[in-house]
């Protein structure tokens, strides 16, 4: 892959590598685009099969947020960032406090979160690094746990689908499928539950 001519196709700002050898840490942030504002993003921890498919996931998610923030009317940019390495193994507070000590490296022109496999005790421990966090627990003075929110922004989405093709926007009934039951999926289907959808379901793990 010619990065500098896909950064030149899809108009992206910065695209950082870093390793920490101590940790084992290895990450990419992408900034598609701050003309709004810092570049704001989770943070995906998955193990990728190879650093490409790393880099082309950072790159998409990267851009898209640009979009979902100018939707949102939001004083932000876009930006994600992935570290490469499997959550349920690979995911220690000196990996976490490092990538921190990355995120602050740029000075504010990235603002993470959480993500795929990544959590809010997570962003606890990132933020001992970094002011350029959000998602932490309430306990200090954060907003918690990103995903109920986004199930619940899921579930109007849905309601007003079935309102217009419907006409109401009872979901009573109806037969759902749902792929991924990670943090968004299990709020959501708690939620399809409680309306007595017939639910499919399905994920990776």
């Amino acid at each position: 892959m010619k990065l500098f001519e896909v950064m030149e196709s899809g108009d992206y700002e910065e695209v950082v590598y870093h390793y920490e050898p101590v940790s084992g840490l290895k990450a990419i942030v992408a900034i598609h685009n701050t003309t709004l504002g810092p570049a704001l993003g989770g943070t995906r921890m998955l193990a990728y099969a190879t650093e490409e498919d790393a880099l082309n996931d950072v790159l998409r998610l990267s851009r898209a947020m640009t979009y979902k923030a100018a939707l949102a009317g939001l004083d932000l940019g876009g930006g994600k960032a992935v570290i490469i390495g499997d959550p349920s193994r690979d995911r220690t507070e000196a990996l976490l406090r490092a990538y921190g000590r990355f995120v602050h490296s740029l000075g504010g022109r990235y603002i993470t979160t959480t993500d795929v496999g990544t959590y809010t005790v997570d962003m606890d421990v990132i933020r001992r690094e970094t002011t350029y966090v959000t998602g932490y627990s309430p306990a200090f003075g954060g907003g918690g746990d990103t995903s109920i929110l986004t199930a619940l922004t899921v579930y109007l989405g849905m309601k007003a689908s079935a309102e217009e093709a419907f006409g109401t926007d009872s979901l009573k009934g109806l037969t759902v499928a749902v792929q991924g039951v990670g943090k968004v999926g299990r709020h959501l289907l708690e939620r399809l539950a409680e309306d007595n959808c017939r639910l499919y379901v399905s994920d990776v793990d």
